[in-house]
């Protein structure tokens, strides 16, 4: 069999994984906890979420839309709650400015821009993973506030989620996946929630 050949991604997302998928017929690209994917090409972006949020937003007349992928700390990981909650949202905004300029950049126009959002799901009633519901009302606030219409959305519930987004039509492959799955997606957002609280303190600067 004669292997297909994968166009390049647009610059900047050399990093991201792709591969062509015998399945779909068409490339996927894979985004994790923390990452952003934007593409105008005929493929897929995928991504699997527990308690985490993946905003989908797309330009249909255009045709080029992205995916990211985050979740917000909570105050349990943290001594200083005002702190935690200041760099809580500037995160929550980071993820999606940098999905919603990064369209805009490539030609996109904001009153144009559609969104369909999935995740955050509730995945137990007493950890420091429990912030599904935070995730779900920071995501709809955002989206309202900047006037991008949520056209569809799957949220909250006790499954996790695989999330197939096709950035020309804006059509999502959805597949909510079994709760046995809820022990491997905690572990795999603990060790996601650590690095965000690391690297934000790592980047703390005194102001004076």
């Amino acid at each position: 069999m004669q292997a297909v050949a994968i166009p390049p991604p647009r610059i900047g997302f050399e990093e991201i994984p792709r591969n062509w998928d015998n399945k779909h017929g068409k490339v996927v690209a894979r985004v994790d906890p923390g990452v952003f994917y934007i593409s105008s090409q005929d493929e897929l972006i995928f991504t699997r979420l527990g308690s985490c949020v993946a905003a989908c937003i797309w330009d249909p007349f255009l045709g080029i839309g992205g995916l990211n992928h985050f979740l917000l700390p909570e105050k349990e990981l943290h001594e200083d709650w005002h702190q935690l909650t200041s760099y809580s949202c500037r995160y929550g905004n980071l993820a999606m400015e940098q999905l919603i300029n990064g369209i805009l950049s490539a030609g996109g126009q904001r009153q144009r821009l559609k969104a369909k959002i999935f995740g955050g799901a509730q995945m137990t009633k007493s950890s420091v993973l429990n912030v599904g519901k935070s995730n779900i009302e920071f995501v709809k606030e955002y989206l309202d506030t900047e006037g991008i219409a949520i056209e569809g959305e799957d949220l909250g519930g006790p499954w996790p989620r695989k999330v197939l987004f096709h950035p020309n039509s804006g059509k999502v492959l959805l597949k909510r996946l079994s709760p046995a799955r809820i022990d491997q997606m905690m572990s795999e957002e603990k060790v996601y929630l650590k690095q965000i609280v690391k690297k934000q303190e790592d980047n703390q600067v005194e102001l004076f």
